[in-house]
């Protein structure tokens, strides 16, 4: 299968995934269990700047209609799309990841790595959004508990992912 006709399907799984299933999950309004930036971080490594914004940019927006959340989910997707390349540098080997795949996985990156790897741009998309989400309220407590809580639970949703679609090979 092509790497555009993966994304393609990817990009509509996690969205009708996050649509229909994980935003109906909230625990205790500190839980929000988010999975569909794992489509950012799983494009491809070669990928230029411009073009990971524009994903990025289509994502939230996609995210921001049936969420009714004007500009928040595209905000935090633009702001890691852009920081994925820098977290991809400082993560990488002296050559550059070897990979098969093209593309950021357990598989091409190790587990530790990927694991850095999301969990950085997890905590950086989750701060960004629910700053914006609780914009003024001043709770800082509130706001970075519902911060850390979420970034678990969207770890936990995007290694399960990783787990059940790649194989070791």
């Amino acid at each position: 299968m092509s790497i555009l006709l993966r994304n393609i399907i990817r990009f509509v799984l996690l969205l009708l995934i996050q649509v229909f299933v994980l935003n109906e999950i909230l625990l205790h309004q500190l839980v929000s269990p988010y999975l569909y930036m794992l489509f950012i971080l799983a494009l491809p490594f070669n990928l230029p700047r411009p073009a990971l914004m524009l994903m990025g940019l289509l994502m939230g927006l996609s995210l921001d209609m049936f969420m009714n959340t004007p500009g928040m989910h595209a905000a935090a997707c633009v702001f890691i799309a852009y920081l994925r390349p820098f977290i991809i540098n400082i993560l990488s080997p002296q050559g550059g990841f070897e990979t098969t795949q093209k593309t950021p996985s357990m598989t091409s990156m190790g587990v530790s790595q990927f694991l850095i790897y999301a969990a950085i741009l997890v905590l950086l998309h989750h701060a960004v959004f629910f700053m914006l989400e609780v914009f003024g309220s001043g709770n800082v407590l509130y706001l970075l508990m519902k911060i850390v809580f979420s970034a678990l639970a969207s770890l936990f949703l995007i290694v399960l992912y990783e787990l059940l679609f790649f194989s070791k090979k």
